[in-house]
């Protein structure tokens, strides 16, 4: 009873959130299609992950994806970076997404991890733009919406309406729901999905057979 006592004097109740310290797993369901997309050829999309978080990922055959991390911060980023791989994009939503390359007429943006989407020159800015180079560069982050996608994933997006003055502007959600993570080389001509649908087991990645 005075061992009690004496853990009831330092802390008297239960915490009502675990320490941002504390060891934790978090668990996103996708679907088994989408398992590819996270690792990536030879396990390249899922060493960055875990190379970026200190999150380790074990993938169950049914789509059960479980992040271990020793910090929430950790975990809650390889979640999002998850998430983000293998959420299916729609017409109509608006995200923040960095610019992976530039051409004459217009400007791929990264609006999710291995998802790109063009935004044409017609659609960089309320006013006639003479040049890609004048409105964005190489790594900038845009605030875009998709407009289009095409029945061979092909994204089209568009800056116009979200840039203030602009007419029917609507004002940037609190968080934009894109990935700020570093682009990649889109396909040759499009932009399209770029994760991997390869099988296998790849590195930092398990396999367990359903129960």
């Amino acid at each position: 009873m005075k061992i009690l006592d004496v853990i009831a004097g330092a802390i008297p109740d239960a915490r009502e959130a675990m320490s941002q310290y504390a060891p934790r797993v978090f668990v996103v369901e996708i679907h088994p299609d989408k398992i590819g997309d996270i690792i990536g050829p030879g396990g390249k999309v899922i060493k960055k992950i875990e190379a970026e978080t200190g999150a380790k990922l074990d993938i169950e055959q049914d789509g059960h994806v479980y992040i271990t991390s020793v910090d929430a911060a950790g975990g809650e980023k390889a979640k999002k970076i998850v998430e983000d791989i293998t959420r299916e994009v729609q017409v109509g939503e608006v995200y923040t997404g960095k610019v992976t390359r530039i051409e004459p007429f217009g400007a791929f943006v990264e609006i999710t991890p291995g998802k790109d989407g063009l935004v044409h020159i017609s659609q960089l800015a309320k006013e006639r733009v003479e040049k890609t180079e004048d409105v964005c560069q190489l790594g900038d982050e845009l605030l875009v919406k998709v407009i289009e996608i095409s029945p061979d994933g092909k994204i089209r997006l568009t800056r116009r309406g979200l840039i203030e003055g602009d007419e029917g502007y609507v004002p940037p959600p609190p968080e934009p729901r894109g990935a700020r993570g570093g682009g990649g080389r889109p396909h040759s001509g499009g932009y399209r999905d770029r994760g991997s649908r390869e099988g296998g087991d790849g590195p930092g990645v398990k396999f367990r057979p359903k129960k």
